[in-house]
C-alpha cells in the first residue's frame, strides 16, 4: 500500500470520526434544548412562561427532579430528588368507580414520582439535594427562589382556567395507575425478572403486551406504530415490572407489568402534554385498548 493511499484512508477516517463527534454533540445539544423548551423546565431561564423560578431561582433544569447523589430510594424513579407521599395517601380508581375495571391496584410505583409535583401538596422546588454544595435535606426543602406563572401558588401546582395540572390526592377521576395491565394474568411465573413471560390478559379488551430482556431484566411494553415492532422504544407504551403482594391474586409476589403515569407520558418529550405519541385518532388509547 502506498503512502498516498494510507494518508487518504487516514484522512477519511479522521473525517468520519469528526462527523461522529459533531453528530453526538448536536444530538446532546438538541436533547438539552428539547427539555429546556418544555413545561418541565422550571428553571429561571424557562422560555415557556408556564411556571418558572424568578429571583433567587436556579437556572438548572434536571435538579428539580433528579440528583446524581443521595437520591430518594423510596420510589422506583431514577435518582429522584424529591420526597414522595405514601401510596395510601391517594384515593385510586377502583371497582367503586367502574364496575368493569379489572386488576389489583398497588400505589408503590413510579407514579409517586410524578405525583410529587402533580398532587399539589408540595412546591415544585422541594428537593432533597438542592443545587450546589451544602443543600442536602433528607426530608426535602424548597430552594427559596420566587415563582412566576399563573398555574402555581407559592410553587404548588394549581388548576387555572381550562388547564389541569394539579390532580390532587383523589385519583378516582383519573386514568388508573398502579394497576396490573389488562386485568393481570401475565407474569414471569416466579419472583424473577429474567424468567420467561407467561400467561394471557384476563381482560380481552386489551392488546397483548410485548416483552423481552432489557439490561438482564424482563420488561413489558405495548407496541405503537411510531416504533419498530417487537423492540421497546420511547414511543411505545411502557409497562413497569413489579412484584407486589396482591391479596387473592394468583400472580401475587411475581414480577408482572403495571400501568403507571409514565406508561403514556414521557416527561422528557417535546409533545405538548408529554404523551409518548400524539393522540391523533386516539392513538395513545388504542395502543392498549382493543376497541
Amino acid at each position: 500500500m502506498s503512502n498516498h493511499t494510507r494518508e487518504a484512508r487516514g484522512l477519511a477516517g479522521l473525517v468520519v470520526r469528526m462527523l461522529a463527534i459533531a453528530a453526538f454533540a448536536l444530538g446532546a445539544a438538541g436533547a438539552h434544548a428539547g427539555i429546556a423548551n418544555t413545561k418541565h423546565n422550571l428553571g429561571a431561564d424557562n422560555a415557556t412562561n408556564e411556571n418558572f423560578m424568578g429571583a433567587g431561582g436556579t437556572t438548572e433544569i434536571c435538579v428539580f427532579c433528579h440528583t446524581p447523589h443521595a437520591s430518594n430510594t423510596n420510589v422506583t424513579a431514577p435518582l429522584w430528588n424529591k420526597p414522595v407521599a405514601a401510596g395510601a395517601s391517594y384515593t385510586t380508581y377502583t371497582t367503586a368507580t367502574s364496575a368493569t375495571i379489572e386488576g389489583s391496584v398497588d400505589m408503590s410505583g413510579i407514579s409517586l414520582a410524578c405525583l410529587s409535583c402533580h398532587d399539589g401538596t408540595q412546591a415544585m422546588d422541594t428537593m432533597i439535594n438542592r443545587p450546589g454544595s451544602g443543600g442536602y435535606n433528607a426530608a426535602g426543602a424548597v430552594t427559596g427562589g420566587t415563582w412566576n406563572g399563573a398555574r402555581q401558588s407559592n410553587g404548588q401546582l394549581i388548576n387555572a382556567g381550562e388547564f389541569i395540572a394539579n390532580l390532587g390526592t383523589d385519583l378516582s377521576n383519573d386514568h388508573p395507575v398502579g394497576i396490573q395491565y389488562c386485568g393481570g394474568g401475565i407474569s414471569t411465573g416466579g419472583a424473577s425478572t429474567t424468567d420467561a413471560s407467561s400467561g394471557t390478559c384476563r381482560d380481552g379488551d386489551f392488546n397483548a403486551p410485548q416483552n423481552g430482556l432489557i439490561g438482564g431484566h424482563r420488561a413489558w411494553w405495548v407496541d405503537t406504530s411510531a416504533g419498530a415492532a417487537g423492540t421497546r422504544q420511547k414511543t411505545d407504551m411502557v409497562l413497569y415490572a413489579r412484584a407486589p403482594v396482591l391479596a387473592g391474586d394468583a400472580t401475587s409476589g411475581q414480577f408482572q407489568p403495571f400501568v403507571e403515569c409514565a406508561s403514556c407520558h414521557d416527561p422528557h418529550s417535546e409533545n405538548p402534554t408529554f404523551l409518548r405519541v400524539p393522540n391523533t385518532q386516539s392513538a395513545v388509547c388504542l395502543a392498549c385498548h382493543n376497541k
